[in-house]
């Protein structure tokens, strides 16, 4: 059983969009692998290889992109509560070693774009910060240590 991918509305056209471009690219592929079927021998002919491995590679991502869709649950955001720590909220930390403040927003995986200030909720920090309240110190095992945050807000 594929595991529940949690999105924003926003979040759930963005995939459709991104699945529909994937599905129209397949008669594109189909055109190049029939050119490089026309031109012979099969056996030593690297264009066919290259177009056939290019199938595979779309085939496998459009594959990737209908279970997401399948298993998406659209988050309803008039339901986002700012008490504690949840998907959705916008969570203003601050770095209690270099006293660095941080805002991001907890996402689901798809949407995840530290540029953006999207933090996926899966990561550690984001786990960490899961059902906590505004002023707990939080304390993140990562790769590189541990991480101490003072959560300072929560909003939506």
């Amino acid at each position: 059983m594929s595991k529940i991918h949690y999105v924003t509305a926003e979040g759930l056209e963005k995939l459709k969009a991104e699945l529909n471009q994937l599905i129209a690219e397949r008669p594109v592929i189909s055109r190049q692998i029939a050119e490089a079927r026309d031109k012979g021998d099969l056996s030593e002919n690297a264009e066919y290889d290259a177009a056939k491995e290019a199938q595979g590679i779309l085939e496998m991502k459009i594959a990737k992109m209908e279970d997401m869709m399948a298993t998406a649950r659209v988050m309803d955001e008039s339901k986002i509560n700012t008490t504690y720590v949840q998907m959705l909220n916008k969570v203003m930390i601050k770095n209690l070693s270099n006293q660095v403040v941080m805002e991001y927003t907890l996402v689901g995986e798809s949407e995840a774009n530290l540029k953006e200030g999207k933090l996926a909720a899966a990561t550690p920090i984001g786990k960490a910060l899961i059902g906590k309240q505004k002023g707990e110190v939080v304390e993140v095992k990562v790769p590189s240590g541990l991480l101490k945050f003072e959560i300072l807000n929560i909003s939506k």
